[in-house]
């Protein structure tokens, strides 16, 4: 019992929820800012949809594949699960995109608009694309 108590803790405290100017100056911080001509209020707009900025984020899709972490990168295409069979681009295991650490999610965000553009992930097109996006930097002093 002690055991599984110290493994959901671990856990726990592994799981972190970026506030919003936090998050967007870690991605300033770690060159996203006009990375590939996507701004930084196109990046933290995309992730507030995508994981409401929570880096344990995890989302079951009806084909079979699962979205991961802050950037909720897909399994089938992006990492690798060990449930299904992966295209794995980003040459990854999934579980290290639920980390607080997020070096390897934005290694691999990046990699994704290098290859198919922000384009890729859905909270951008629904709620990001076209729209003014300067509410999502507001009061972060960038």
């Amino acid at each position: 019992m002690r055991s599984l108590i110290f493994v959901l803790l671990v856990a726990a405290a592994s799981a972190k929820t970026f506030q919003r100017c936090e998050w967007a100056r870690t991605l300033k911080a770690r060159g996203m800012d006009g990375y590939r001509n996507v701004s930084l209020a196109d990046w933290v707009c995309l992730t507030k949809w995508e994981s409401s900025y929570n880096t344990m984020a995890k989302h079951h899709n009806n084909d079979g594949s699962t979205d991961f972490g802050i950037f909720q990168i897909n399994s089938y295409w992006w990492c690798n699960d060990q449930i299904m069979s992966s295209k794995n681009g980003c040459n990854i295991n999934c579980s290290e995109l639920l980390s607080d650490d997020v070096t390897v999610a934005i290694k691999c965000a990046k990699r994704i608009v290098l290859e198919q553009g922000i384009r890729a992930w859905y909270g951008w097109l629904n709620h990001c694309d076209g729209r003014d996006l300067r509410p999502y930097l507001d009061g972060c002093g960038l």
